[in-house]
């Protein structure tokens, strides 16, 4: 705690030792709050990450409310794509649809690039006021990865399989190695305006990545990582790497120049350690436990705790976002319940 600054998890994110474990819930702004529901009555995603105003106010509620150790911006990874000239529509009850999909390598090279303080300038007058006047927390950014990013631009929306994804990858190795390196151009761009705006803390999501097998990951996938990684490195704020249903990518992320490994609730922490993970891990309770009594909570929240803090570098998170359905009473005693416990062992 620095004049106020409480800067625990960005020590917990470095592996340095802290006084008790950081806790942040992905999806933590929106999703279960009353408050965030009544805003959502009146604006649409878009219309609310358009109001620098109202987007601050849904991105600290949780902070409020729950005392969690950071923030994270409120928005959607779909944000930056219109800037390159993806026609991307957020539909209730679907998620994004996008109009104009990938086809050819000729559809790649009509991409454009970002110019961030032109096509997004709501998105950094947000963190600018978050983190110049409203946060005593870190404020997160984040991006979503080539591999998620591409899989709706192809797909054209939602997939449960990704085969036009992959056999896009497949078939036409130019044009995908093409539209990774756009990807990569314009997350970087992206993201180094946000941590200039004043993020502290970035999370790149690969939401859909655990569709790949490792040999496919290396060889299509971690040569674009490893760029965006390493050209995010030289702003100096901690870098974390999370995907859903990717424990066999686990070490792949590791290796990457990262900080923090984000692991899902399928891959236990302990194992992790074992497979040879040294980075802070952060992660893992499953987030479907929340709806359970508040004793199996606990029970399975100090399990979590108890293989996080067999070493320094361990940030407690959901190992998925946030349920609509998650009384906002319960991620606030277990918040309370972590810091305490957490303390208490130390």
């Amino acid at each position: 705690m620095q004049n106020g600054f409480n800067d625990t998890f960005l020590r917990a994110a470095r592996g340095e030792k802290t006084d008790y474990v950081p806790v942040w819930y992905m999806r933590q702004a929106g999703r279960s709050q009353p408050e965030y529901r009544a805003i959502k009555e009146k604006y649409s995603l878009f219309e609310i990450t358009h109001q620098p105003e109202l987007c601050a106010y849904v991105t600290r509620l949780p902070v409020e409310q729950y005392d969690v150790d950071a923030a994270i911006l409120y928005k959607d990874i779909m944000s930056p794509l219109p800037a390159i000239g993806v026609d991307v529509e957020i539909k209730s009850g679907i998620g994004p649809v996008i109009s104009n999909p990938i086809r050819s390598l000729s559809d790649v090279e009509k991409l454009g690039e970002i110019h961030p303080e032109e096509d997004v300038p709501y998105v950094l007058d947000t963190i600018k006021l978050l983190t110049s006047e409203q946060l005593s927390v870190p404020l997160i950014g984040f991006a979503g990865a080539p591999f998620t990013l591409a899989s709706y631009m192809i797909e054209g929306g939602p997939s449960k399989n990704y085969n036009k994804t992959k056999a896009f990858m497949y078939a036409e190795p130019k044009a995908w190695f093409a539209l990774m390196d756009k990807l990569a151009e314009m997350t970087i761009t992206y993201v180094k305006s946000q941590i200039r705006a004043g993020a502290k803390a970035i999370q790149i999501f690969d939401s859909w990545v655990g569709a790949l097998n490792v040999a496919d990951y290396r060889h299509f996938i971690k040569p674009v990582m490893h760029r965006i990684f390493s050209e995010l490195r030289e702003e100096g704020v901690p870098l974390i790497m999370f995907g859903v249903g990717a424990s066999h990518l686990a070490l792949e992320w590791h290796d990457l120049p990262l900080d923090v490994v984000g692991l899902d609730w399928r891959l236990p922490i302990m194992q992790a350690r074992e497979l040879g993970i040294t980075k802070t891990v952060q992660g893992n309770l499953d987030p479907a436990i929340l709806l359970a009594p508040w004793d199996v909570i606990e029970e399975k929240a100090k399990e979590v705790l108890d293989q996080g803090m067999q070493q320094h570098g361990f940030i407690f998170n959901l190992g998925h976002g946030v349920f609509p359905q998650v009384q906002p009473e319960t991620l606030k005693r277990l918040t309370t319940f972590i810091h305490e416990y957490s303390s208490s062992k130390k």
